[in-house]
């Protein structure tokens, strides 16, 4: 259903080390820009794209937006989260681990730019 998500990023260096380390954390490769400058990730069949606003203004979080990304083990979500977390990111949320009654393992992270992530794993 979905080919690609577009993150804001107000600085690039910044955001570049976070994804590189996050994405890298999943067994991706890192970041490459394009002409324009944005720094495109490719992965497991998926695309994210990092840039400064088209318009200009300066880049902004989606307040209630969340960007999930798959993990294949729990232990994947963890070095996921901590990879992020060393690279300038910001744990939020519960700290990772199981949510008694879901099926689900979750890590939540907010990027340099503010942008909320989830990494998750269905259990069983």
């Amino acid at each position: 259903m979905f080919s690609h998500f577009v993150v804001g990023a107000n600085d690039l260096e910044a955001s570049k080390k976070f994804y590189d380390a996050i994405i890298g954390a999943l067994g991706g490769k890192e970041g490459f820009s394009d002409p324009k400058g944005r720094i495109i990730y490719m992965h497991d069949g998926g695309m994210l794209l990092v840039t400064k606003p088209i318009d200009g203004q300066p880049a902004t979080y989606a307040n209630g937006g969340t960007i999930g990304f798959k993990m294949s083990s729990p232990e994947q979500a963890k070095a996921w989260h901590d990879a992020g977390v060393a690279a300038g990111g910001t744990s939020c949320e519960d700290p990772p681990g199981e949510r008694p009654g879901s099926g689900m393992y979750l890590a939540y992270l907010r990027d340099p730019t503010g942008n909320k992530l989830c990494g998750l794993h269905m259990l069983g």
